[in-house]
C-alpha cells in the first residue's frame, strides 16, 4: 500500500514537472508573439495544449507550418504521443496578467522607468474593466540594491477560494543589465461574492368592479 502511494506521488510530481517544462518550451517558441497562458489538458484522445494569444495567425504560421513544427518537437523531445494544439484568441489583452507582465518585463529590459510602467499598465487594466489589480516589481529596479515596488488599484482578494476563482495571476522574469527582475501581476476580473439585492416589483392586485344589478 505504501509503495502504491509513493508511486502515485512520484507520477503526480513527474507530470507537474513535465507541464512546467512544456509550458516554458511553448512560451519560448512563441516569444515573438503576444501570448498569454498555456493550458494543458489530458484526454483519452491525447494531450490537448491550449495557447492563448492576441495574434493567432502568428502562432499558427503560414498554412499551419509553425504549429506542425511545434507538434513534432513535442512528440520527439517530450515524448507526447498525440499532442493537439488549440489556439484561442484573447479578446482583451489588458485583462490577461501574462500579457501585462510580459509588456512590463519588455519595458524594463528596454530601460523604461519602472514607476511609469507600473502606473501606465495599472491604469490600462482598470480601464479595461477589472475589479482590481496588483502589480509587484521586485529586484534591482534602481541601483545595485534589490527592492520591491507595489502598484495597486480597485479591490482584489488576497486569499481563500474567492482568490482562486476570481483572480488571474501571471509572473514573468525580466533580464535587464543589472540583474533579473520579477514581475507579478494579479487581476481580479469578477467579484462573484458580491451580494446584489434584486428588488422584485410588487404586483398590484386590482379589486373586482362591483356588479350593479
Amino acid at each position: 500500500y505504501d509503495k502504491a502511494i509513493k508511486l502515485c506521488k512520484d507520477l503526480f510530481i513527474k507530470k507537474m514537472k513535465d507541464q512546467v517544462f512544456i509550458k516554458e518550451f511553448i512560451k519560448k517558441a512563441f516569444a515573438d508573439t503576444r501570448s498569454g497562458d498555456v493550458e494543458i489538458q489530458y484526454t483519452p484522445l491525447g494531450t490537448r495544449i491550449i495557447i492563448y494569444t492576441t495574434s493567432p495567425g502568428l502562432v499558427i504560421g503560414a498554412g499551419g507550418e509553425r504549429i506542425r513544427d511545434i507538434t513534432e518537437k513535442l512528440k520527439n523531445e517530450f515524448h507526447i504521443e498525440n499532442p493537439q494544439i488549440d489556439v484561442q484568441k484573447i479578446q482583451e489583452p489588458d485583462l490577461d496578467p501574462h500579457i501585462v507582465a510580459n509588456s512590463i518585463a519588455s519595458g524594463l529590459e528596454n530601460r523604461v522607468n519602472f514607476k511609469k510602467l507600473g502606473k501606465y499598465h495599472l491604469e490600462r487594466v482598470m480601464k479595461a474593466g477589472a475589479v482590481g489589480c496588483e502589480i509587484i516589481i521586485k529586484g534591482k529596479i534602481s541601483g545595485e540594491k534589490a527592492r520591491k515596488e507595489r502598484f495597486v488599484a480597485g479591490y482584489i482578494k488576497k486569499s481563500g477560494e474567492p482568490r482562486e476563482r476570481d483572480v488571474l495571476f501571471g509572473r514573468v522574469v525580466a533580464n535587464p543589465p543589472l540583474g533579473n527582475i520579477a514581475v507579478n501581476v494579479s487581476i481580479m476580473v469578477i467579484h462573484s461574492d458580491k451580494k446584489i439585492e434584486i428588488v422584485k416589483p410588487v404586483k398590484k392586485i386590482e379589486e373586482p368592479t362591483p356588479v350593479v344589478e
